[in-house]
């Protein structure tokens, strides 16, 4: 009977201590120790930093391996494209300590080279994108959140008509029209215009998916206490959305951008496959999995190779985005 009477002594007691220590940290520091014990997490964003910080040196890393994302190894001294049929020499694609991981059929353009630049792109458009929609989501959800009456109808009347827009067919309708006028307006460059529409479109129409969810987010906060206790002390309206409400909502904020960066990524490639995005020679890995179609059967690791880049950057964003909600949320049973 003692003995289980200082069982549950001493397993109160170890309970009330762990939650004094979690008591005595922020949300970040709760979150942050969640985050180091969670293996997928520290895995998805070793890979992460990896693969920015080969987009960041991309001019440094090949300069040192000695390879090129532009020049053209298709002549007979080159050695690497075979003069009957143009295909690379040698097994997977010309893989050689010349060419880590291949050359390109007909050009010879190395593909490690052209796989660090596209990375760039890629990472440039989404990430980008992704600032302008959260800026302009979250302005608009806080306000559409915390007014009440004809402006929250009308901001969510807006987000309606918005979502009704399908994306892919106003990008791949309007891309000639528009880029064209950028060019014109702003004395833009063929691929900066392109860049920038991308940018454009998919933050302009993506941002009402955020919107809804910090609007939800705000009209539960807006009846708390602090936010009561500020409208009684005569706080005005911008210090109550962006000093009171805005810093309780950096969770839901951090976690919608791990979920939407991978998809920008995802709808770059899209673009690039499809025609609409950066012209060559830019490389670009939609673009290289469309002219890696054509190969196929004679040199699949032509599309392996910048297909495999793609699906492990963007699991890599969404696994992480998962361990981030995991993370945050208050609810869970691990500290």
């Amino acid at each position: 009977m003692s003995l289980a009477s200082d069982h549950a002594v001493e397993t109160t007691s170890g309970s009330s201590v762990e939650q004094t220590e979690i008591a005595g940290r922020s949300l970040s520091q709760i979150a942050w120790g969640r985050l180091r014990r969670d293996k997928v997490a520290m895995a998805s964003g070793i890979v992460l930093s990896f693969v920015i910080l080969l987009a960041i040196f991309a001019p440094l890393v090949t300069k040192v391996v000695g390879v090129d994302p532009y020049t053209f190894n298709n002549d007979a001294k080159g050695n690497v494209i075979s003069q009957l049929g143009g295909l690379p020499v040698g097994k997977w694609g010309g893989i050689s300590l010349d060419h880590p991981l291949g050359v390109e059929p007909l050009t010879g353009r190395d593909i490690f080279a052209r796989l660090l630049y596209g990375a760039r792109i890629s990472l440039l458009i989404a990430l980008l994108s992704t600032v302008i929609t959260m800026v302009i989501g979250v302005v608009v959800g806080i306000i559409a959140g915390y007014s009440k009456g004809w402006l929250d109808t009308a901001l969510g009347r807006l987000m309606d008509l918005i979502l009704a827009f399908p994306l892919l067919l106003i990008l791949l309708a309007m891309s000639p029209v528009l880029t064209q006028r950028l060019e014109t307006t702003f004395h833009l460059g063929s691929n900066t215009s392109r860049v920038t529409y991308i940018i454009l479109v998919l933050s302009l129409f993506g941002w009402p998916y955020l919107a809804r969810i910090i609007r939800g987010q705000v009209l539960s906060l807006r009846e708390r206490e602090f936010v009561e206790s500020a409208v009684a002390m005569g706080a005005g309206t911008p210090r109550i959305l962006f000093r009171e409400i805005l810093p309780n909502l950096w969770a839901p904020i951090l976690v919608y951008a791990s979920i939407i960066i991978p998809t920008y990524i995802a709808a770059e490639a899209t673009l690039s496959f499809l025609g609409v995005g950066l012209l060559p020679p830019t490389p670009s890995w939609g673009a290289m999995l469309s002219d890696s179609v054509s190969y196929f059967y004679t040199v699949p690791s032509f599309l392996f190779i910048p297909g495999t880049a793609l699906f492990v950057v963007v699991l890599a964003f969404n696994l992480l985005g998962d361990s981030i909600r995991d993370a945050l949320d208050p609810r869970a049973g691990r500290a």
